[in-house]
C-alpha cells in the first residue's frame, strides 16, 4: 500500500512537459545575423555616400537611385524584424501518460466553422466533426458546435446523419484503439495499420462500420440531388433567423442504448447565427462570438477547441497532449492557449504552391515559441475560455459595466464567474436554455463583441507543440487562384493590423519585449515590407539596364563583393531553413518563385485592399476558399504544373513583368557585351533579371509552351506586351530624369 502510494507520489511529481532550446539552430542563426547584418552595414554606407558626390560625377539619376536604396531598406528592414523569430527557438515534449484519472480532466467545447456548403463539401465537413466526436477523451466533457453560416438546410441534414453513425463510429473507434478517427481517411486507406487485422471479431466489424459510413455518405449525397445547393441562393445565407438544435436531443432508441451500453456520447450541437443584410457580421469572428456565448450557456467548459471545418482530428490524444500544458500549476493562470500546425494531407511532393505553409510552422512558430509563444493560427488550437473575455465576473464588479460589455442576458453573465461550474445539457434545462442560445446567436448581440485580440499583450503567454504524428490534417489549396484569393485576404488582414492603432512596433513595447512586438510587426507589415521592394526590383533595374544606367557597382569595385554577399547570404540563410526542416533545393527553389508571384499579385492587392479601407473608400470583403477538388487542377498539381485559370488581374502584373525582364536581359547582355562593352558596370542588372526568369520559368512555360488548359491565354500576354509597350518608355523617360 506504502509503495503504491509513493510510486503515485512519485509520479504526480514528474513533469507533464518539457521544452528545448535548439541550441544549435541558435548558434547558426546568431551567427549568420552578425554576418548579415555586418554586410547590410556596408550596403547602406555604399548608397549614402552617394548623396555626397558632385551631382556630375553621379552615374545614375537620383530618381531610380533612390528607389532601389528604399527597397534595400525596406527589405533590410524586413530582415531586422525577422530576427526575433531566430534568436531563442525551442521545441517541446509531452507526456499525456502523466495526466489525472479522467474524471479530473477539464471539459473541452470544439468549435467548427463552416459558411458554404457549395465550397465546403458537407461530408468532408461531417468528418470533421465525426473525427471530434472521437477524441480520446471523456465523452461527457466533450461538446461539440458546428456554426452554420451560410443556413443551409443540407448541412444540419448532415448533422443529424452524422449523429446517427456516430453511434456506431465512435465504440469502434474506443473497442479497436482506432488512432485515425476521421473515417473517410481511415476507409480511404486500407493499409493505415489501425486495429488488429488478425482479429476476425475485428475485421467483420470493420465491414459493418464501413458499410454504415457508405449509407451515410449516400443518404447526405441524395440529399443534395433532391434539394439542390442552389436552391437556398446567396440570399438564404445573408437573411435567417438564428437556429440552434441539439442533435439527437429526442432520440430515445440512442438514450436507451447508452444507458444499456454505457456507450457515452458528446453533446453535439447545430447553431445558425442570425443573418439579417442590414447588420455586419464579422465573418468567421462573429461566427465565433456565437459560438461562445451559446457554450457559455450550454456546456460551459473552461476550454475550447477551434478547428476549421475541413480540418480534421488525425490522432485522438490531441486534447490529453494540450491538457499537458494548461493543467500544469506552473504555467496554467498566465496559458491562453497551445497551438498546433496546420497540415494538411493533399500536399504534392513538389508542392509549387507552398501550400504547407512550411516558412511558418516549422520555422517562425518554433522561435516565437522562445519568446511568449506563437499567434492564434486561426485553427488547431487548444484556447482557455477565460482569456477570450475581457472582463472577468467577479464579485463586486458593477453589473451594468458588465451588461454593456456582454449584453443582458443574465445566463450568460452568469456562465462568467470565475466560480462558475462547466454544465452539461440535460432535458430539465434544454426548453429554456435553446431560447436563450437563440436569442444569443440573433443579430441583437452583434454589438456585443469578444475575441482573440492582443492576448499576449494583456499578459497571456502561449505555447506550440508539433508532434511527430499530425495532430489535424486539412485541405490546402492546390491551385493558383484559390493560393492568390487565399494569400489577398490574409495580406489585407494583417495590414489592417499593422496600419491601425494595433501596430505591433506602437501598441507593443510598452505591454511586451522588444522581440515579441519585432516579431508582431513582422508578421503584420511583411505583405507592404515584400510587396514594394519586390515590385522595384522587378522593374527599376530593368529599366535602367535597357538606357545603360548603372544602379551597382562595377565588378572591379571594392564595393562589388558586398552586394555578392547579400544576396547570397539570404539565399543561404532561405536554404538552410529549408534543408533543416527536411526540405530540399526543389522546395527551395518554389519558396523563392512562390515568394515572388505572391509579393507582386496576392500581397500587393491584399496591402491596397486594407489601405484603402483604411482611408473609407472599400469596405473589407470575405470569402471562403473552395474545398471542392478539380479532377484537372489536382492532376496539374500533382504534376508539378502551375494552374494558370485565374483572374486577370493576377495574371497581368506577372505577364508584364516576365516579359520587361526578357527585354532587359536580352536587350542589356547584347548592349553591354557587343555594342558598348560596358558589362563590368551592367553585371548585377543583367544577372538580376537572369535569375528572376531562371526561377520563375513557369511562367515563360505558361505563356510560350504549354497548350493545356492550364496555359496562360494568349490574350493576356499580347494585351500585357501592349501595355507595357506604351507605359514603360514614359516611366523609363520619368526615371532618366
Amino acid at each position: 500500500m506504502r509503495a503504491n502510494k509513493a510510486m503515485e507520489k512519485q509520479q504526480n511529481s514528474l513533469p507533464l512537459h518539457v521544452s528545448h532550446v535548439k541550441k544549435s539552430s541558435l548558434i547558426i542563426n546568431r551567427s549568420l545575423v552578425l554576418l548579415h547584418f555586418t554586410s547590410l552595414a556596408f550596403l547602406v554606407y555604399y548608397r549614402v555616400s552617394y548623396f555626397f558626390q558632385v551631382s556630375n560625377a553621379r552615374a545614375a539619376p537620383l530618381l531610380p537611385w533612390l528607389l532601389v536604396f528604399a527597397a534595400e531598406l525596406l527589405l533590410s528592414f524586413q530582415w531586422l524584424l525577422g530576427i526575433a523569430y531566430r534568436w531563442r527557438p525551442i521545441s517541446r515534449t509531452v507526456f499525456p501518460e502523466r495526466l489525472p484519472e479522467a474524471d479530473q480532466l477539464p471539459g473541452i467545447d470544439v468549435f467548427i466553422c463552416t459558411a458554404d456548403p457549395t465550397k465546403e463539401p458537407t461530408v468532408e465537413v461531417m468528418n470533421t466533426v465525426l473525427s471530434a466526436m472521437a477524441l480520446d477523451y471523456p465523452p461527457e466533457k466533450l461538446h461539440v458546435y458546428l456554426s452554420d453560416d451560410g443556413g443551409a438546410s443540407i448541412t444540419l441534414l448532415g448533422m443529424r446523419e452524422a449523429w446517427k453513425f456516430a453511434r456506431s463510429w465512435l465504440p469502434f473507434c474506443k473497442r479497436f484503439g482506432i488512432k485515425t478517427i476521421c473515417p473517410e481517411a481511415y476507409f480511404s486507406d486500407p493499409e493505415n495499420g489501425d486495429g488488429d487485422s488478425g482479429n476476425a471479431e475485428f475485421i467483420v466489424e470493420r465491414e459493418k462500420i464501413k458499410e454504415k459510413y457508405t449509407e451515410f455518405k449516400e443518404r447526405v449525397t441524395r440529399a443534395i440531388e433532391k434539394w439542390g445547393l442552389e436552391n437556398e441562393g446567396i440570399s438564404r445565407s445573408r437573411d435567417h433567423p438564428s437556429v440552434v438544435e441539439v442533435i439527437g436531443e429526442n432520440d430515445n432508441e440512442a438514450a436507451n442504448e447508452e444507458q444499456q451500453m454505457n456507450n457515452k456520447m458528446p453533446l453535439l450541437v447545430y447553431v445558425a447565427r442570425e443573418k439579417r443584410p442590414s447588420h455586419p457580421h464579422n465573418f468567421k469572428a462573429g461566427a465565433l462570438n456565437v459560438l461562445l456565448r451559446v457554450s457559455g450557456v450550454m456546456s460551459n467548459s473552461p476550454y475550447i477547441l477551434m478547428l476549421d471545418c475541413d480540418m480534421y482530428c488525425n490522432d485522438p490524444t490531441s486534447a490529453r497532449q494540450a491538457m499537458c500544458f494548461h493543467i500544469d500549476p506552473k504555467i496554467s493562470s498566465s496559458l491562453a492557449f497551445v497551438q498546433f500546425p496546420q497540415k494538411f494531407h493533399n500536399i504534392s511532393q513538389d508542392d509549387i504552391y507552398d501550400s504547407q505553409l512550411r516558412y511558418i510552422f516549422w520555422s517562425l512558430w518554433y522561435g516565437m515559441d522562445g519568446l511568449k509563444g506563437p499567434i492564434v493560427s486561426g485553427t488547431n488550437f487548444y484556447m482557455k475560455r477565460e482569456a477570450l473575455y475581457s472582463v472577468s465576473m467577479q464579485e463586486g464588479i458593477d453589473l451594468t459595466e458588465l451588461k454593456n460589455s456582454f449584453g443582458p442576458s443574465n445566463e450568460f453573465l452568469k456562465s462568467l464567474r470565475r466560480n462558475s461550474k462547466p454544465s452539461r445539457y440535460d432535458n430539465d434545462s434544454s426548453s429554456t436554455l435553446l431560447q436563450e442560445s437563440k436569442f444569443l446567436a440573433s443579430c441583437a448581440y452583434e454589438n456585443y463583441f469578444t475575441g482573440f485580440k492582443q492576448l499576449h499583450c494583456k499578459g497571456w503567454r502561449s505555447v506550440y507543440l508539433n508532434p511527430e504524428r499530425p495532430q489535424f490534417l486539412g485541405t490546402s489549396t492546390t491551385n493558383l487562384n484559390d493560393s492568390l484569393v487565399q494569400g489577398t485576404r490574409w495580406s489585407s488582414g494583417l495590414v489592417q493590423v499593422a496600419i491601425s492603432k494595433y501596430c505591433p512596433l506602437i501598441y507593443g513595447p510598452p505591454r511586451m519585449s522588444l522581440l515579441e512586438s519585432m516579431a508582431y510587426a513582422d508578421l503584420g507589415m511583411f505583405p507592404l515590407l515584400n510587396c514594394l521592394p519586390l515590385w522595384c526590383f522587378a522593374t527599376v533595374p530593368q529599366l535602367c539596364l535597357l538606357h545603360g544606367i548603372p544602379l551597382y557597382p562595377e565588378v572591379s569595385s571594392s564595393s562589388f563583393p558586398i552586394f555578392v554577399f547579400v544576396f547570397l547570404s539570404a539565399l543561404s540563410k532561405h536554404l538552410y531553413e529549408v534543408l533543416s526542416t527536411s526540405g530540399s533545393i526543389k522546395i527551395w527553389r518554389n519558396e523563392q518563385r512562390i515568394w515572388m508571384i505572391r509579393a507582386v499579385t496576392c500581397q500587393l492587392y491584399g496591402s491596397l485592399n486594407a489601405i484603402m479601407h483604411k482611408l473609407g473608400l472599400a469596405e473589407a470583403s470575405f470569402s471562403a476558399t473552395n474545398k471542392v477538388a478539380d479532377d484537372e487542377q489536382v492532376k496539374l498539381y500533382g504534376m508539378g504544373k502551375f494552374d494558370f485559370r485565374t483572374s486577370k488581374m493576377f495574371l497581368a502584373p506577372l505577364v508584364t513583368i516576365i516579359l520587361l525582364n526578357i527585354a532587359a536581359f536580352v536587350c542589356g547582355a547584347i548592349r553591354s557585351t557587343i555594342i558598348k562593352g560596358d558589362w563590368d558596370k551592367m553585371f548585377v542588372q543583367i544577372s538580376l533579371p537572369f535569375y528572376i526568369l531562371v526561377m520563375n520559368y513557369a511562367i515563360i512555360e505558361g505563356m510560350i509552351v504549354r497548350k493545356d488548359n492550364g496555359r496562360i491565354p494568349p490574350s493576356v500576354t499580347l494585351s500585357s506586351a501592349l501595355l507595357s509597350g506604351i507605359f514603360l518608355p514614359l516611366v523609363s523617360i520619368i526615371l532618366r530624369h
